[in-house]
């Protein structure tokens, strides 16, 4: 498998294309801020032809990109459909004061096909099985993305800003919840295997076994403390 993954813009974020090698077909994940660069850029290097991007959820700093990408390559998009209204209305997303700092340098608007995303739901895209979990609590309609452990791989876990999110308690933007992202947390993340790699994490190039270890929340999630008693902290 090839999972070629660079920082976006001033907020770096985690943007990925995946394959399962290079020269072959690919999945674009979370092309957010000025990210189209980086993306025509890796898809050159590794020779890779997108089908599909799909997205963890609606914030501008994950989704600005995807007009520009999806109209170069006339492909969908993949989201949730409660964050779906995020790619037109970016300031509502995240709070009209910081919002009205960014819209003069951000085109917004959906790309001519979007696809919204279910609970449970099986992608098959460029040769790849992806499992989506719907994971509220960093925005309504955050998901994560699984890719299934192989003979040659260890199972994947894109995991957007859940773990992120949940190891600084960023649950302060509109549609934020600090009781669902901590149930969330239990519910997507807890069960997985300790070897599942994690993109991205608390750490980088973690796996939830070390997330376990050191993510102060599933931490608290682990021991079966409730929001009340998470740490928190702010950003």
């Amino acid at each position: 498998m090839l999972i070629a993954g660079f920082p976006a813009g001033a907020w770096g974020t985690n943007c990925y294309l995946v394959a399962p090698a290079a020269g072959e077909e690919c999945v674009i994940i979370d092309p957010g801020h000025q990210a189209t660069e980086g993306v025509e850029d890796a898809l050159e290097k590794h020779r890779l032809k997108p089908v599909a991007v799909i997205l963890t959820h609606g914030h501008i700093d994950h989704v600005a990109s995807v007009v520009p990408v999806c109209g170069a390559h006339d492909v969908p998009a993949w989201i949730h459909p409660a964050d779906r209204y995020m790619m037109s209305d970016p300031e509502k997303a995240i709070g009209r004061s910081f919002g009205a700092q960014l819209m003069g340098e951000l085109t917004v608007g959906e790309p001519s096909d979007v696809k919204e995303l279910g609970d449970g739901a099986q992608l098959k895209l460029a040769g790849l099985d992806f499992s989506v979990a719907h994971a509220p609590g960093h925005t309504k309609g955050s998901v994560t993305f699984q890719l299934p452990e192989s003979a040659e791989v260890p199972s994947v876990f894109f995991s957007g800003d859940l773990l992120f999110a949940g190891s600084i308690g960023r649950t302060d933007l509109p549609g934020g919840s600090q009781p669902d992202i901590l149930e969330s947390l239990a519910r997507v993340c807890l069960p997985l295997d300790d070897s599942t790699v994690v993109l991205p994490g608390h750490n980088e190039h973690t796996t939830i076994g070390r997330e376990r270890a050191t993510n102060p929340y599933l931490r608290q999630v682990a021991a079966g403390q409730g929001a009340d008693d998470a740490p928190r902290r702010g950003m």
